[in-house]
């Protein structure tokens, strides 16, 4: 289910969460910064997803982002 900051059992006080997230992604965020340079931003707004989403699924980050890389072929998914 979908929470939504207007929606009751969403939680009032989230700062610790928000900063937790923030710093938990900023690796990743400056990683697709520096892939798009090379590639493109759908490329590596793409590789970025899936390695978020792998981290949601329980993997480490480093397996994570091994993981994305492997499936590339000549930087194509």
């Amino acid at each position: 289910m979908y929470h939504s900051p207007h929606n009751p059992i969403f939680p009032m006080h989230h700062g610790h969460l928000k900063m937790e997230t923030l710093h938990a992604i900023h690796p990743f965020v400056h990683y697709g910064l520096h892939e798009a340079s090379f590639t493109s931003y759908s490329h590596a707004l793409t590789e970025v997803a899936a390695i978020a989403y792998l981290l949601g699924k329980g993997f480490d980050p480093h397996t994570a982002h091994k993981m994305v890389e492997s499936w590339e072929a000549n930087e194509q998914f």
